[in-house]
């Protein structure tokens, strides 16, 4: 196991009132808390401002309020890196030399060390050269560059890919081997503070345990935005959420909240994901009964505002026709009169200052068979819906069998590269055999959620069609008339009229799932389902599979998802069921 060479275990990062619209669009407000030298989860639902605020903290958006700060107590400031989408290195590169340009400032160091121990030498006793000598060394000492060579080694290997040889151009790797090297670049490069977003998406165990554990001893700050439960679980040691939460509001001092949309404030949580979605839960519960008891207080205080301007009976008299007796009563009722009005105000201007947000309407998945359910299914249907014989593909898939019955449920999995989806799309028959047989049923219908989104524009809308429209063009415009977008939840109605290209990937990746389920499909194949997806979303997409009645083919490398499945199995490693 090689941990980050750097020694700043002292280093802090601190984001203090960040805030990012984007037109009129705020996505981030007020955004504000620490990481010291710990693994800290960044969650929140899709276009909650994940990446958004991780490429605010890397430099590469800047903020339209608040500051970010990465420093040591007593030094400078530290280097930032982070992992996103776009690769690092260039894409004409050889793995060799994308390698090469991340280890560059450390081979750099290691030769300033040279250079000043040279200049020494020559100048024996001098002062100056002792100095930028012993700061030569002591800079190539923290990032490590006396052992770079067996880091590269060992990264490689823990990422599973030794096997690919230096002069492979980056070009030609699969997206999954893509990201891996850029994560293995990112780790080499040595940064002080680690930023990650979703590294695991293309892991699988033995890659993702090696991570667990790099990144277990790495002793900067660590911020990662995931969507793996059980990476979340197994790696931070705390929690920042961009969801809503009431403000103010706190259980057992571990988590405390302040926003009222998505991206405006934080709740920060001390523990596991596992603790943090029971406490959320907890907290929801008590801020929706909050919320009723203040507005039921409130509703009464304005329901009691007429009477606090009534004393007694509202005709009554003194007795006594002497005028100073009325004038005494009059004005005495009037003091009481002022003096209830102005309590009775007081106290529904305190309510109203103090009252908690209003809970916001949580967006709740309606299920695989929102649309209805697939009407190939039933009927005098007994036999096998696809049949997969030997089927091969060169390159990328080795021959594999499998029969899928009406109804199954089947989980692929394997480690990358063993062509899990390469298969869903043999499956799909958007991809030939170049050997053995698929066979499929009499007029099957197929839905397919592919790893990589892709939401063709056959309508040549351009660059400004929106999600409701790029819908309509995929389903046809009498489904999506019967079956709108918004049948199935998954995007909420704001998002719904934006352009497809500010969609952040994981709402993308919701509308392509709603594509697919428009149908609904007899036979439906999910490419890695939790990828991108929220962390209640791919719960309850899970949760929704045993219960579709058509049959569903799953390829997933989540180790939530495999703990939990019921269905059937192949795994491609062995290519045995």
């Amino acid at each position: 196991m090689t941990a980050s060479p750097s020694p700043r275990s002292a280093a802090h990062l601190r984001v203090d009132g960040v805030s990012k619209a984007f037109g009129a669009r705020r996505v981030l407000s007020d955004v504000s808390f620490t990481v010291a030298a710990d693994r800290t989860g960044v969650i929140g639902d899709n276009g909650s401002g994940k990446t958004t605020l991780l490429r605010i903290i890397a430099g590469l958006l800047e903020p339209d309020g608040g500051t970010v700060s990465a420093t040591i107590p007593g030094g400078g400031p530290l280097r930032v890196g982070l992992l996103h989408q776009e690769p690092p290195f260039r894409a004409g590169s050889t793995i060799t030399e994308a390698l090469e340009s991340a280890v560059a400032p450390i081979r750099a160091a290691a030769a300033a060390v040279a250079i000043a121990g040279q200049a020494l030498a020559d100048t024996p006793g001098q002062e100056a050269a002792s100095v930028r000598f012993a700061s030569a060394l002591e800079n190539a000492e923290r990032v490590g560059a006396w052992d770079v060579d067996a880091r590269i080694s060992a990264i490689l290997s823990g990422l599973g890919l030794a096997d690919l040889p230096g002069s492979r151009r980056t070009r030609h790797l699969s997206g999954g081997q893509r990201s891996r090297l850029s994560l293995l670049w990112l780790l080499l490069s040595a940064p002080d503070v680690l930023l990650l977003d979703e590294p695991t998406n293309h892991l699988d165990d033995d890659a993702a345990e090696y991570l667990r554990g790099l990144l277990s001893a790495w002793a900067g700050p660590v911020l990662i935005a995931s969507h793996d439960r059980a990476f979340l679980d197994d790696v931070v040691t705390s929690l920042v959420d961009l969801d809503p939460a009431p403000l103010p509001q706190a259980t057992a001092g571990a988590l405390i909240g302040d926003g009222e949309g998505a991206g405006i404030g934080v709740t920060r949580f001390t523990g596991s994901y596992t603790d943090y979605l029971y406490a959320r839960l907890e907290v929801r519960e008590r801020w929706e009964h909050q919320y009723r008891e203040e507005q039921a207080r409130r509703r009464r205080l304005r329901a009691a505002a007429p009477d606090h301007y009534v004393v007694g009976h509202e005709h009554w008299t003194p007795r006594s026709e002497v005028r100073g007796a009325a004038k005494f009563y009059a004005d005495r009722n009037a003091r009481t009169v002022s003096r209830r009005v102005n309590d009775a105000a007081a106290r529904l201007e305190r309510l109203e200052e103090r009252q908690i947000r209003t809970p916001p309407r949580e967006m709740r998945f309606q299920g695989l068979t929102a649309a209805g359910a697939p009407s190939g299914i039933g009927g005098d249907r007994t036999g096998p819906v696809l049949t997969v014989t030997d089927a091969a593909v060169d390159g990328r898939l080795h021959p594999t069998s499998l029969v899928v019955g009406p109804g199954e449920k089947w989980l692929i999995t394997g480690p990358n590269g063993s062509g899990k989806s390469t298969l869903l799309h043999l499956l799909a028959g958007e991809l030939a055999a170049t050997s053995g047989s698929v066979t499929r049923a009499a007029a099957l219908s197929i839905g397919l959620l592919a790893q990589d989104v892709d939401l063709a524009d056959p309508g040549h809308r351009g660059p400004d069609r929106t999600a409701r429209q790029a819908y309509e063009d995929l389903v046809g415009p009498e489904r999506a008339d019967l079956v709108p977008l918004h049948t199935f939840g998954l995007l909420a109605p704001r998002d719904e009229g934006r352009p497809v290209r500010v969609l952040s990937v994981g709402q993308q990746r919701r509308l392509a799932l709603a594509v697919a389920l428009a149908g609904p499909p007899d036979l439906l194949l999910l490419d890695e389902p939790t990828n991108h997806l929220s962390l209640l979303l791919a719960t309850r997409l899970e949760a929704a599979i045993p219960h579709y009645p058509g049959a569903v083919v799953v390829a997933s490398h989540d180790r939530w998802l495999r703990r939990t499945w019921q269905g059937r199995h192949l795994d491609l490693s062995t290519g045995l069921p």
